[in-house]
């Protein structure tokens, strides 16, 4: 056994509990000994002059923006409202603790041998159960109203190949939650119980080949952390954002995406050599489940993206977007704008027979479209 695996079992969950000078201490110290190793290699960024401040970029900037799909009911799981822009859903106030991402990736990957693994086979369907949250704004009365809806998503995806040749969804609108201070809408409470049958994707998938997310290519991806990272950052050397977008690839492989342990922590692994990650000590998924999460800010569009673990398991409970600058984000600091929870993955030798392709609407992964500013 190492010495820096000895260190991270120093801490047997993330956070630690203690007095503040303790902490302090502990921060000061981890900081010290993190410092000692030398980081992988990181592409070299040429940013070039008069980098506009304005940029905003929602969860998939990378693996996201080429797939526009239409799949039955409206979804965001990026940032704003489903319509015009943005509420403010206050946040409890939350610890960044950057020194603590090795402790919680390292467990994550050293973990993902320990639970069953799928074995999906050619012909065959991954099938998810994805709960979202995210804010809506609409007229009612002649009057501009918002609420956050809740919706729960069923989707199956073919084991290899796009989510357009054969991959089905469905959803079921959840009790609504009202926006703080305001009361709940009649339409809001209208849309509970309802929700959209099984629908073909339909759209086009213009991604790159080495963005894929189907099993079968994610399968025979490396499984060394510095291959991973080096997948994670390809096409990506002179962005002047490529942290920011490959910490949304890792997004990308692990939510509705499903890959074999070893890849699994070989990508937990990579995502812990990410410059500018962090650990948000206490975080909640769109179906209330707590854990610890590993986060990225993105300056430029005020927002901080979480991947969310389980505490005691590691196990990957899901993400959500946090506003962290009022004036850029277009919320005040501190607000959930959205959040998901990945609550079931599992193997079906087939999808649900449908009736024909959706006539509109989002795929539950990214969003309604153009939901990317």
């Amino acid at each position: 056994m190492d010495e820096m695996t000895q260190v991270n079992r120093l801490r047997s969950e993330v956070p630690r509990p203690g007095p503040a000078e303790l902490r302090a201490e502990e921060r000061r110290l981890l900081s010290e000994i993190a410092a000692l190793g030398a980081a992988p290699a990181r592409p070299k960024i040429r940013r070039p002059a008069g980098l506009r401040r304005n940029i905003r970029l929602s969860l998939r900037t990378s693996l996201g923006t080429s797939l526009v799909v239409g799949a039955g009911a409206a979804v965001v799981v990026g940032i704003g409202f489903v319509e015009t822009g943005p509420v403010s859903r206050p946040e409890t106030a939350v610890r960044v603790a950057p020194v603590a991402v090795s402790a919680v990736l390292q467990r994550a990957a050293d973990t993902a041998s320990e639970r069953d693994e799928l074995d999906p086979k050619p012909g065959q369907f991954l099938a998810y159960e994805i709960q979202s949250m995210f804010p809506v704004k609409l007229k009612e009365g002649g009057k501009e109203v918002r609420f956050f809806d809740r919706v729960l998503f069923k989707v199956w995806l073919p084991v290899e190949g796009s989510p357009m040749e054969g991959g089905v969804t469905s959803s079921r609108h959840l009790r609504p939650e009202p926006f703080p201070g305001e009361p709940l809408p009649a339409e809001a409470e209208r849309r509970e119980g309802g929700g959209a049958p099984p629908s073909q994707f339909t759209g086009h998938d213009i991604r790159a080949e080495h963005q894929r997310t189907d099993y079968a290519y994610l399968s025979r991806l490396p499984t060394d952390p510095a291959g991973m990272r080096e997948h994670l950052y390809r096409g990506l050397a002179q962005d002047p954002l490529a942290d920011y977008k490959a910490w949304g690839n890792v997004g990308s492989m692990i939510t509705q995406a499903y890959m074999p342990s070893a890849q699994r922590a070989a990508l937990f692994r990579a995502a812990g050599t990410i410059p500018g990650v962090e650990t948000v000590d206490r975080a909640e998924d769109a179906a209330g489940r707590e854990g610890v999460a590993v986060a990225m800010a993105n300056k430029l569009g005020g927002v901080r993206h979480e991947y969310i673990f389980d505490s005691t398991t590691y196990l990957y409970l899901g993400e959500r977007v946090v506003a962290t600058d009022a004036a850029r984000a277009g919320a005040p600091e501190g607000t959930l704008l959205t959040s998901t929870a990945q609550l079931k993955v599992e193997v079906a030798d087939s999808a649900p027979e449908v009736d024909g392709p959706a006539s509109g609407g989002a795929d539950p992964a990214t969003g309604p479209q153009g939901a990317r500013d």
